[in-house]
């Protein structure tokens, strides 16, 4: 069962997440944002145009908590949502100049915690690390009983 000093990997695991998630939000926070409104202003540069539920499927959200999102991002004038001329109930979001911008302050944002991160671990370390998430999550996701 592993070594009986150590917390469970799962807790550790979460321990770190809820930290670093915290970490990056005041980031981001401090560039003039938020990870939700990063992860969108994302999405839409990789999906110029892309729909709402477009938006919610590769975010893994629930089209009402979009929704949410969107519009509080809609209010601080970063996007706009305009009906698709073939079918009226599907709203197409794209940037305005104010969202490029946040996009590039926050991108930066990203980069900068993304660095600060990885400080003194090795490359190798890091792949491994990215390794052994992948086997924890997979092990999650289909039940793997070892």
């Amino acid at each position: 069962m592993g070594r009986p000093h150590q917390p469970p990997i799962g807790l550790a695991v979460a321990r770190v997440a809820r930290t670093l998630t915290r970490a990056f939000e005041d980031a981001l926070a401090a560039a003039g944002g938020s990870q939700s409104a990063w992860l969108v202003l994302l999405q839409l540069k990789i999906n110029p145009g892309a729909t709402q539920r477009e938006l919610a499927d590769a975010l893994e959200l629930r089209e009402a908590t979009m929704t949410h999102h969107l519009s509080g991002m809609e209010r601080d004038g970063l996007i706009t949502r305009r009906r698709d001329p073939n079918n009226r109930r599907v709203h197409q979001i794209e940037l305005t100049d104010a969202g490029e911008q946040a996009f590039h302050r926050l991108r930066k944002a990203a980069g900068e915690f993304d660095e600060r991160l990885r400080t003194g671990i090795a490359p190798e370390r890091l792949a491994e690390l990215g390794d052994t998430l992948a086997l924890l999550a997979a092990n999650v996701q289909h039940g793997a009983n070892h």
